[in-house]
């Protein structure tokens, strides 16, 4: 095995929309990012599974440094 360095490097997320009219699952993306209302934030550890789902919510998320 090869010597890696894993550096836990988080973003903060901010939800910044309404899930009202969203589809389902938008909707579920942010519930397992841990945001349930407007204005919410949250750390969240970067890789490839949560990359994907701040992609498919980019609209409805505001992004920034942890």
């Amino acid at each position: 095995m090869k010597n890696k360095e894993t550096k836990n490097k988080n973003i903060k997320i901010t939800q910044i929309k309404s899930t009202i009219g969203r589809k389902k699952v938008q909707k579920k993306n942010l519930i397992s990012l841990g945001l349930k209302k407007i204005g919410a934030s949250k750390l969240v550890i970067i890789n490839k599974s949560n990359e994907g789902l701040i992609k498919k919510i980019s609209h409805l998320v505001k992004i920034g440094k942890g």
